[in-house]
């Protein structure tokens, strides 16, 4: 069966750019549907519930009918991954998208060939994680911080990242949401601008186990998120 790809984006230009890019970055059979509001987006992703759900999303932020953050907040518990696409590079648009469940994100500014790439990485489970992000991630769960290659399988990779398990808690309520001393440490050196290679090198481990750290952040601060929410 095909991997069904759902891109939200308003301006047809940049959505058949964003097609190109899933294109080339998959050696899977593709279904690839287009929208351009949040009405038809939803529409689709009922329709779709029951035949063959989307598995990997696009979704701008900006749109004529509302903000991508609703469609993130409403698939924040469904299955599938969602990625943010938008043109802003800064941690006041890209931090709330990831509170409310987004995987990664592109910058649909960047070349072609580096989107390919990074829509690669995130899939495989690599997400990005700039310095301006990290702070604001230590700011987060440290209240009062300073915060000082050719086509892939979708199959096999995006399996690989939405299949990472995740422990259980004694106590969800208070360690389910709270950084391991490995994790605050990756996401210091991120905060100042070091790559995962060279974090890597400077905790003396693997880059696999940097990024396995940044995918705990990731899901740490969607569950922290949702607690806040319900406080």
């Amino acid at each position: 069966m095909a991997v069904k790809v759902l891109i939200l984006e308003d301006n047809s230009v940049a959505r058949s750019f964003l097609c190109k890019v899933v294109r080339e970055s998959f050696s899977d059979d593709l279904e690839i549907v287009e929208s351009s509001d949040l009405e038809s987006a939803r529409r689709e992703i009922q329709l779709a519930q029951a035949g063959n759900p989307f598995r990997l999303y696009l979704i701008d932020l900006e749109l004529p009918d509302g903000s991508g953050m609703e469609l993130l907040q409403e698939l924040n518990r469904a299955p599938g991954l969602k990625i943010v696409s938008t043109l802003y590079s800064d941690d006041e648009h890209l931090f709330p998208a990831l509170q409310l469940g987004a995987g990664g994100y592109l910058l649909k500014e960047d070349r072609f060939e580096v989107l390919v790439e990074e829509l690669q990485r995130i899939v495989r489970g690599q997400p990005p994680l700039s310095p301006a992000i990290a702070r604001r991630l230590l700011g987060h769960f440290r209240p009062g911080s300073s915060g000082d290659s050719g086509p892939m399988g979708l199959n096999s990779g995006f399996g690989s990242f939405s299949s990472a398990s995740r422990p259980a808690p004694l106590d969800p309520a208070e360690d389910a949401n709270r950084l391991s001393a490995r994790e605050n440490e990756v996401l210091t050196y991120l905060s100042k601008g070091f790559t995962v290679k060279e974090i890597a090198n400077l905790m003396g481990v693997k880059w696999f186990t940097v990024n396995d750290h940044i995918k705990a952040i990731y899901r740490k601060l969607s569950l922290s998120s949702r607690a806040d929410a319900k406080a």
